[in-house]
């Protein structure tokens, strides 16, 4: 075997590793990291399959085998991240017709804490205009700072915080029932609560900002899963009109947000529309979705967008939608669980112990 051949092997080999680990269960950080770069792992795979074709003589069964096992790698990483290309159908309607006092907008910012470019948020906010401002990663500073906008925005819930977890909601439209809850971790803060529509058709919303898995903020995905399944199980349950915002920490196509679409019936926005890459700011081949809004079917989409950077690490993200409760005879909900899904959902919420029954 020649020398680019012995290469292109053995980079072959290394290129199915995503794929096998993606396949499996286990919940250590450097295998759920897999999940996130999946278009930057079917452009590598692509690649390698290119350069067998040229390199390879083919004299041999093995030759094939890898060839093939690559290309069943490259289907399986392409299934996950098409649904989210204009090569798919849209699962959330166009909102129709002229401006309606059932509109919510929302801007999502992970702001970074050490990030001082708070004018910059603030232009933002200015010139989107948005109901709803939720700010993650924000402290006392951030808080501090932005005061300039409570003039607008007399609904707020602070809760700043040094450890990068902190979060602050602001908000145009009346709020109600407001909780902060810890709901896994003693250190990582959820808001819950309604927000009032104009019509006053009440809106239940969840935003979350759970830890992710990596070698510096926890070796697992558990806490992180635990935080979403739990939500979503809780979404399933109330039966309201929902919104659940905020940095994941999780992209779209993973095993665990996909279970919890399944789980809550929420709608993804994004479905043939774009992936809408919010983080990395600073590596452009480096980009997934991590900041998220997702909505009950009973709403329709007006805009969405991920907006210009405020020197944070993520761009933030912007949504507006059409509470148009029709909709919900002609936009199908993701398909529930099945029954091994729901045994591994429970498992993974009670391996994250939560700190309550409900929210």
């Amino acid at each position: 075997m020649g020398i680019s051949e012995t290469v292109v092997t053995i980079l072959g080999v290394i290129m199915l590793i995503p794929t096998l680990a993606s396949l499996t269960r286990f919940d250590q950080w450097w295998v759920r990291g897999f999940d996130f770069p999946r278009l930057q792992i079917s452009f590598l795979i692509i690649t390698i399959i290119v350069s067998i074709l040229l390199v390879y003589p083919f004299d041999e069964f093995w030759q094939f085998g890898l060839l093939s096992l690559l290309v069943l790698s490259f289907v399986y990483q392409a299934s996950k991240i098409i649904p989210y290309t204009k090569l798919s159908k849209k699962t959330v309607e166009s909102f129709k017709g002229d401006s309606s006092d059932n509109h919510i907008s929302i801007l999502v910012s992970n702001v970074l804490t050490t990030n001082t470019s708070y004018h910059k948020l603030i232009k933002l906010v200015n010139n989107k205009n948005p109901d709803i401002l939720l700010t993650l990663e924000s402290d006392k500073t951030w808080e501090e700072e932005l005061s300039a906008i409570e003039e607008d925005y007399k609904h707020t819930v602070k809760v700043p915080l040094d450890n990068l977890y902190g979060m602050h909601l602001y908000s145009k439209l009346e709020l109600k029932d407001i909780k902060v809850m810890y709901l896994i971790d003693e250190e990582i803060p959820s808001i819950h609560g309604h927000a009032i529509l104009p019509n006053g058709h009440q809106v239940k919303i969840h935003c979350l900002h759970p830890k992710p898995p990596s070698p510096t903020e926890d070796l697992t995905s558990t806490k992180r899963d635990a935080e979403l399944l739990f939500v979503g199980r809780d979404v399933k349950k109330d039966k309201e009109t929902v919104l659940v915002i905020g940095d994941l920490n999780d992209v779209a196509w993973s095993r665990t947000t996909r279970l919890f679409q399944k789980m809550s019936g929420l709608m993804d926005p994004r479905l043939g529309r774009g992936f809408f890459n919010t983080f990395h700011t600073g590596y452009f081949i480096f980009r997934w979705p991590l900041d998220h809004v997702f909505h009950t079917n009973d709403f329709t989409l007006v805009d969405i967008a991920r907006l210009e950077s405020i020197d944070s690490d993520h761009f933030p993200m912007y949504i507006k939608l059409n509470h148009e409760p029709r909709a919900g005879s002609f936009q199908d909900k993701p398909e529930g669980p099945d029954e091994e899904e729901e045994e591994w959902a429970e498992e993974k919420i009670n391996e994250g112990n939560p700190t309550t029954t409900d929210v």
